[in-house]
């Protein structure tokens, strides 16, 4: 019996809970939606970004995507809640900041865009008020994986939802992978539908659009994935690997089978190291990562992250000396020639942003 048959079988079984689940959420979003909890709006521009499902729907990839859109335009800021770090409560990127402190995520944000502000913080409520008391230039916060947290209402928000798992054919935890109502997809303002194949037909993007249902004012666009150039962890050399180059992939992401499907059509072969999504790297990781590259025949080998990964790998820092380790960076790629006028609703908000409230 293989694993995946079994884990089916096994979220089957719990299909109780499942409902159990859905009940608490329901309730939760009544009493938000009667006003019986309240939600605090604040007199600047928030832009969510999230999706009703645990597992990977590229929200890293669209706050990198947005910060790219808005930092030349705005000052802007991320806040995030620093999934799997060590430490608790607010905290603000610095210079000495590393993943164990703030989370791989905002690591990453820190990393590549070192010139604005990346924080912290659980109680995104707090959080915020703190980050506008350190940064009291910010104008702009982008909040990460942030749609279920209704304490807060953000004047915009962003759904993304995975073409391979759309939210109108999932079910609730633990039987399914959705930790939201599929009817909360009703506050958002933009729908994104990532993962696209890039060969996606208008057809079959009409129909997915009826199937998602949009109300009146929801704009749903549609993205694939697309790969940058891979470069080295520590040198930043962009590297073009051969047909013939055999890869060894480390990842620790939720969703690493895009990833996968691109080294088949695309190199030689590949193995594979899978780690559970946020893994924090080992001193004998690193040592079965070693072990495992010495183990392939081939002269033209590399081991392969994504840049998620790299930040949880980059503290072993000399110890990577001489070890082939190179990074691929992933984004959006808008379908349908579509980039512009999603850019354009996006910025349109920020600009309009004190007539409209």
């Amino acid at each position: 019996m293989s694993s995946s048959y079994f884990l089916k079988t096994f979220r089957i079984i719990l299909f109780p809970l499942a409902l159990l689940y859905w009940l608490i959420i329901a309730v939760r979003n009544f009493f938000y939606n009667a006003r019986i909890f309240k939600s605090s709006s604040f007199g600047l521009p928030l832009v969510c970004v999230g999706n009703l499902s645990v597992g990977g729907t590229g929200k890293s990839p669209m706050v990198e995507y947005l910060v790219g859109l808005l930092k030349d335009k705005f000052p802007v800021a991320t806040l995030s809640r620093g999934y799997k770090r060590k430490t608790k409560g607010y905290s603000l990127a610095n210079q000495s900041t590393t993943a164990l402190e703030i989370g791989d995520e905002p690591m990453l944000f820190h990393l590549k865009f070192p010139e604005i502000p990346v924080a912290v913080g659980e109680e995104r409520l707090d959080a915020i008020s703190q980050l506008l008391h350190d940064k009291p230039d910010t104008r702009v916060i982008i909040l990460d994986d942030a749609f279920q947290h209704r304490a807060i209402k953000a004047g915009l928000n962003i759904l993304l939802t995975d073409y391979n798992n759309l939210f109108t054919r999932d079910f609730y935890l633990p039987t399914g992978d959705l930790r939201d109502q599929k009817s909360s997809y009703k506050r958002a303002e933009i729908i994104v539908v990532t993962k696209c194949d890039p060969s996606l037909n208008q057809d079959e993007r009409e129909r997915i659009t009826r199937e998602i249902g949009p109300r009146a004012g929801q704009s749903v666009f549609f993205t694939s994935i697309k790969y940058g150039d891979i470069y080295h962890i520590h040198t930043k050399q962009k590297y073009q690997p051969a047909d013939t180059t055999e890869v060894l992939l480390v990842t620790g992401i939720a969703n690493p089978k895009p990833l996968m499907r691109m080294l088949e059509e695309n190199y030689n072969g590949y193995s594979m190291l899978q780690y559970p999504d946020h893994h924090i790297f080992t001193i004998d990781d690193l040592k079965e990562i070693k072990k495992r590259l010495n183990q392939l025949t081939t002269e033209d080998k590399i081991v392969l992250t994504t840049e998620k990964d790299a930040v949880r790998l980059v503290k072993f820092d000399t110890q990577l000396t001489g070890l082939p380790l190179y990074v691929i960076p992933v984004r959006h790629d808008f379908l349908f020639g579509e980039e512009a006028k999603f850019n354009e609703l996006v910025t349109s908000f920020i600009r309009n942003f004190r007539q409209s409230e």
